[in-house]
């Protein structure tokens, strides 16, 4: 409630109860967004005049965290030059574009079997046409099951183009004939979805 803004007036002391919780989302902005909350959070203690000097205290198991060291001494600057650092290094974005390409089922082992084929299909793309992407084997999802439904993806770093924008659609046009095969009894319950750069890979 005080990270998102509602003004509790003489607010003193402000504490965070497990700050890393946001720092092991399977997410490259999770350092991002627990400065973000940090920083926000903070800046509800002592707001009124005359309450004085709020204070603020963050309980962590990684003190040491760049985040968080950098949300204690509220340095932007420095958060932002070692973030853009590593982002560059890991070739996230704003560097690159990122693809996830989501398979869903009821049946695990038809997940497990559609993201292998669409995989494999994308790394023979990849090598015959020599694309300058990054593509990552395809994997469980951090939240491996909805609603009964057994999730996987597959991650792919490149730049969002034409090139991309085709390649996608044959991905599409590949994943309907799986399912117009003679196995499509088998494969009919399976969901596929591809986002770019989206806000949460959960």
């Amino acid at each position: 409630m005080v990270v998102k803004g509602h003004h509790f007036p003489n607010v003193t002391l402000v504490g965070v109860i497990a700050a890393d919780s946001s720092l092991n989302m399977d997410d490259f902005r999770a350092n991002e967004r627990t400065f973000q909350i940090l920083t926000q959070v903070a800046g509800r203690a002592g707001r009124e005049k005359e309450v004085g000097k709020g204070k603020v205290i963050i309980q962590t198991y990684n003190p040491d965290n760049f985040s968080i060291e950098c949300s204690k001494k509220q340095n932007y600057q420095l958060f932002y030059d070692t973030e853009i650092m590593i982002r560059k290094q890991l070739k996230y974005p704003p560097f690159c574009d990122i693809i996830v390409i989501g398979i869903s089922s009821k049946n695990e082992q038809d997940a497990f079997q559609v993201t292998n084929k669409i995989h494999q299909y994308l790394k023979n793309r990849v090598i015959k046409e020599n694309l300058g992407i990054i593509l990552y084997q395809g994997m469980p999802a951090p939240i491996d099951k909805i609603k009964n439904q057994y999730r996987y993806r597959i991650i792919i770093k490149c730049k969002f183009d034409d090139a991309m924008i085709d390649l996608m659609n044959d991905v599409i046009t590949e994943y309907t004939k799986m399912k117009e095969s003679k196995d499509k009894d088998k494969k009919k319950g399976t969901r596929l979805s591809i986002d770019l750069n989206p806000n949460s890979w959960a």
